[in-house]
């Protein structure tokens, strides 16, 4: 089902991209007189206001206008998300050297771009959104399989153990526990499969009926915060789909954090060495999150063709640190081992961030 707010994100994200953009595009024939301020004009554009000196007034280019304010979709977006994509170093390096009217600015391709990845990961089968889970049947599958390979280690550490190997007796006790572990899982989900409508709705089995037995057990504990603040992430946890709305809407609203909690980190990275400014760094930070989140559209929508789909999503996903090794090459001028040991840094640095903010983003979905 489609959210319907984040296709109107989509839409508004795109809107806001072209409001800040700089106006360019064809005017049409001009006139001698701007329309606009009344200054004489000779060219395509008034020097003064700097309005397009033929006026459009049919039904088309209210058309058109609509689809440039929401996809972009004129000639600087061909030359930008080619280089993004396979030359991002230069591309950064161009924007920041001046030479910026060829393409879309970082920040109106990063809003739009950010917002329709929301809007194309809120389609989702079966009503799971963007999470793909594993049906009741292969949960079973799995949980048998795990029950036959504990068993194959537990009677692989008996025989070490009879044979008198030190620490296999302690080896046979945990792996007994395991074991006992999983075919209480294993017995749990047969009994689900076989159970009739639950009161709350839930499907027998599945991640939300889990959820919220787990809350009502009171085996979920929240570590932070005061009583109240405790008391009102579970009771949304009780619902799991509706906390799991709260954490994809706020992430959705606060997505552009990403992009101060990023800097900084990218400055640390040349600390020591001038010429570059925050600036600098903020374009960088913009484009390459941009090609992160076309590559998450790309990895989402080839994870739903299934297993092909989804080894060739994994493949894609190795080209995160050489796009990063890539954009800061081509960016700063480095060498290849200044490139490389700050890429490694980078994406310590990216794990790190992405956890705070993920972090974050749930006990404020959850707790607002």
């Amino acid at each position: 089902m489609v959210d319907i707010d984040a296709a109107g994100g989509a839409a508004t994200g795109g809107l806001i991209g072209a409001a800040i953009e700089k106006p360019t595009g064809r005017a049409g024939d001009h006139h001698d007189v701007c329309s606009d301020c009344g200054e004489s004009v000779s060219g395509k554009f008034c020097s003064n206001c700097g309005q397009p000196t033929h006026v459009h007034r049919s039904l088309l280019h209210l058309g058109e206008e609509l689809l440039h304010g929401v996809m972009h979709f004129d000639a600087r977006i061909w030359r930008t998300l080619p280089l993004l994509l396979l030359n991002p170093g230069r591309l950064t390096r161009e924007w920041i050297a001046g030479k910026r009217t060829r393409y879309v600015s970082p920040l109106a391709l990063f809003l739009f771009t950010v917002f329709l990845m929301f809007f194309l990961l809120s389609f989702g089968g079966s009503g799971e959104g963007p999470i793909q889970v594993a049906t009741l049947d292969e949960r079973i599958a799995d949980a048998q399989q795990d029950v036959v390979d504990a068993r194959a280690e537990l009677a692989e550490a008996r025989i070490k153990a009879a044979a008198g190997e030190p620490g296999a007796a302690g080896v046979v006790a945990g792996m007994e526990a395991a074991l006992a572990g999983v075919e209480g899982q294993l017995a749990s989900l047969q009994e689900a499969k076989t159970a009739g409508p639950r009161a709350d709705g839930f499907a027998p089995g599945s991640w939300q009926a889990s959820m919220a037995d787990a809350v009502e057990d009171g085996n979920v504990t929240i570590g932070v915060g005061d009583k109240k603040f405790q008391e009102k992430i579970l009771h949304k946890l009780a619902n799991p789909e509706f906390a799991f709305y709260k954490v994809q809407q706020t992430l959705y609203k606060f997505a552009f954090l990403l992009v101060p909690l990023s800097i900084p980190f990218v400055w640390l990275l040349f600390v020591w060495k001038r010429g570059f400014t925050w600036y600098d760094h903020g374009v960088f930070v913009l484009y390459s999150l941009t090609f992160m989140a076309i590559l998450t559209m790309a990895v989402a929508g080839l994870g739903r063709l299934g297993a092909f789909g989804g080894t060739v999503g994994s493949i894609l996903s190795l080209t995160v640190p050489v796009h990063m090794f890539a954009q800061l090459k081509g960016t700063y001028g480095l060498g290849w081992f200044s490139a490389l040991w700050r890429t490694f840094f980078l994406m310590l640095f990216c794990t790190f961030t992405i956890t705070l903010f993920l972090v974050g983003i749930i006990f404020l979905g959850l707790g607002s």
